[in-house]
């Protein structure tokens, strides 16, 4: 190959994974396996080694870290990043919508174009393009002065090291926020306490640790994202309002910040926002509140800015969820793989809207590092539908007289020996009553077999009453059994009986989750499903088969294959089906699917079903659901009182469903 041929078989490289690299990161959307992929950037690699003067710092190979630095050098904004006012409740959002008015001469009743979109809790940053090519990163710093973090922020995957547009700005400046999926936060800090490290307190704080690392081989192995919300200072002849400049940063490879709404006023933001905090949880980022911008960019030059802050912009923010509280005690929980957590019983305190009064102190080797004692003042965090938890000790409230903790030696259910693993504390006991309540909890929860009235109470009665011994047992149980047990008549027992008859049925994916096996999550045994089709394949699946399937690791392998060895897991699962219990393998063929590769977004209250159910059926069916639309949606079902989105979709052309015609095309009316 001519030096000429190679240079042109670079750029075609270059160009093909740069575009595959977008389709994978920021749409979820890949065309290409990942065995070609894996060619593709393979190919490249070898030409830009026999050829190193065409290499170049914006190529695909180059996402790798560098060799580590002595310290940060400076970067001056030539824009300052000003930081925004922040508004706790719905009064403050209308003073600001007033201000607005009252600054660009509108009457009160007037209405203004807003972008309503989701704050999301990361690091922000300044990423400089010139001619469409990586040039420059930076941190926030004070606004006007942050840190160069080019060499971490090339390893970033999601992030266009070259803009996918054949004419782009001389100089560009994107700005933005770096972030760690939910997801891929819990799996990064069970890692570090795997590897006896110190897990970080949040997903904030763990992009910000990972951004600012001297050593950039260091970031590459973090799961940093970034997802962009605007622009420094412009240049070229960019778009003039601030919904179409965020259109066009996603056309030239960006992830943008989504959900994202164009708002008539401001009671079209509040809505939104009120939708966005009851739906948070779903979110897969970590946010606190939601930013509302003006939308014209020439009405942000009318309107200006103070020292701080630009007055066409406001944070409206969620509720917190960090409050501090005495610890009162710690007591001892079981786990269904026997790990013992220590629980901190709080003084009551409201986060979030709920209540508090328990809190994770996550294990030993945490509560020794954060030096956690009975009677101290700590800050705890409530995130997502899990148990809150205890992130730091406020040492300056400290007396003297709190009591320090001391793990178990023995199991606090049903003193057994305890042994450490790790971080870990496990009871050693496999028939343990505090494992199999918790293992009855996890296969009767929503997202598993769904039986209703089977919770923790009355999981531990039935332990206690000696009625359950094994998961088997659920499936056996009569009315006359559960009139035993404390609080239960006739219509109770009835009622819990028909649920675990009703639950009996249950689709291949739910049935894989809910017997419990370890390292397998919704996600896993979903993919599960779909590959191996029945359970009985799956069964007899060795680690080799298993490890071929994308997403499946070695240890999930080995946890899989070693479950389904295991007799008397064997046992349990000929017992459930003597008893009874039907799986439904997955038996239709793709074509067949109705919703195949669709994305399906539901808006208003559904009456026929819960959004649990409504993501079963989608799934089910070849879809998968999202919570924004655009021009890609498939289908938006459309319940009472729908919201924006259901505007939105008859703006752009979407197809709309009400519930019946949902339920009727998915083959359930």
């Amino acid at each position: 190959m001519s030096p000429e041929e190679a240079k042109r078989r670079i750029e075609e490289l270059r160009d093909q994974l740069n575009r595959h690299n977008y389709r994978y990161y920021v749409l979820d959307d890949p065309t290409i396996t990942d065995a070609e992929y894996d060619r593709l950037m393979a190919e490249l690699k070898e030409l830009e080694e026999r050829f190193p003067r065409f290499l170049e710092p914006h190529s695909p190979t180059q996402r790798v870290g560098a060799p580590p630095r002595e310290g940060f050098s400076t970067v001056r904004h030539r824009l300052p990043m000003l930081s925004l006012t922040d508004a706790h409740n719905e009064g403050a959002v209308r003073e600001f919508d007033q201000r607005v008015k009252k600054l660009l001469g509108l009457q009160a009743s007037g209405l203004v174009e807003y972008v309503a979109e989701p704050k999301l809790d990361g690091l922000s940053c300044e990423i400089v393009y010139r001619n469409g090519r990586f040039s420059l990163a930076s941190t926030r710093g004070d606004g006007v002065v942050g840190e160069d973090v080019t060499p971490n922020v090339r390893t970033i995957r999601n992030l266009p090291l070259q803009l996918l547009t054949e004419n782009p700005p001389e100089v560009l400046e994107v700005r933005g926020e770096v972030v760690i999926p939910k997801d891929d936060f819990e799996k990064l800090n069970q890692r570090i306490l795997e590897e006896g490290g110190k897990p970080f307190a949040n997903p904030r704080n763990a992009a910000a640790g990972s951004l600012r690392q001297m050593d950039s081989n260091v970031t590459a192995q973090r799961p940093l994202e970034f997802v962009a919300w605007g622009v420094g200072l412009r240049e070229e002849d960019l778009p003039h309002t601030h919904w179409e400049m965020l259109e066009l940063l996603g056309q030239w490879g960006f992830q943008v910040a989504s959900p994202r709404h164009l708002c008539r006023g401001i009671e079209e933001c509040l809505a939104h926002l009120r939708d966005l905090e009851e739906n948070r949880e779903a979110h897969r980022y970590e946010l606190d509140g939601m930013v509302i911008k003006v939308n014209s960019m020439e009405l942000w030059e009318k309107l200006g800015t103070t020292s701080r802050s630009p007055r066409w912009a406001l944070a409206a923010k969620f509720a917190p969820r960090q409050m501090s509280t005495k610890v009162v005690d710690v007591v001892y929980q079981v786990g269904r793989r026997g790990t013992i957590t220590p629980v901190a019983i709080l003084e009551p305190v409201p986060i979030g809207g709920v209540t508090v009064s328990r809190a994770s102190l996550h294990n030993f080797e945490e509560a020794r590092r954060m030096d956690v004692r009975i009677g101290d003042t700590v800050v705890v965090q409530r995130a997502g539908d899990v148990i809150p938890a205890v992130v730091k000790v406020v040492e300056e409230e400290r007396k003297g007289d709190e009591a320090p903790l001391s793990p178990p030696t023995q199991c606090p259910v049903c003193g057994a020996e305890v042994t450490k693993e790790g971080a870990y504390h496990r009871c050693v006991n496999a028939s343990c009553p505090a494992v199999l309540v918790q293992s009855i909890k996890h296969l009767a929860s929503r997202r598993a077999m769904d039986i209703e009235g089977l919770g923790g109470k009355v999981a531990q009665m039935l332990v206690d009453k000696g009625l359950v011994k094994g998961l088997a047992d659920i499936f056996t149980l009569t009315a006359e059994d559960l009139l035993t047990l404390p609080g239960f008549a006739e219509i109770s027992a009835r009622n819990l009986r028909d649920s675990i008859e009703a639950a009996s049925e249950v689709p291949l994916h739910r049935f894989i989750y809910a017997i419990g096996i370890p390292n397998v999550g919704e996600y896993t045994a979903q993919v599960l499903a779909e590959h191996f089709g029945t359970l009985e394949r799956l069964a007899s699946a060795t680690e080799e088969n298993l490890t071929a399937i994308k997403g499946i690791g070695e240890e999930t392998a080995r946890s899989i294959s070693a479950f389904f060895r295991d007799p008397h897991n064997q046992e349990m699962v000929q017992r459930m089906m003597a008893s009874g219990v039907k799986v439904i393998p997955v038996e239709r063929e793709e074509g067949e699917l109705p919703l195949k590769g669709q994305t399906v977004v539901f808006t208003g209250t559904l009456s026929k079903m819960d959004r649990n159910r409504a993501k079963d059926l989608v799934e089910k069916n070849g879809g998968k659901v999202t919570n924004s639309v655009s021009r890609k949606t498939g289908l938006v079902v459309v319940g009472e009182n729908p919201g924006s989105k259901y505007q939105k979709a008859q703006q752009l052309g979407v197809k709309t469903l009400n519930e019946e015609e949902f339920l009727a095309l998915v083959g359930e009316a």
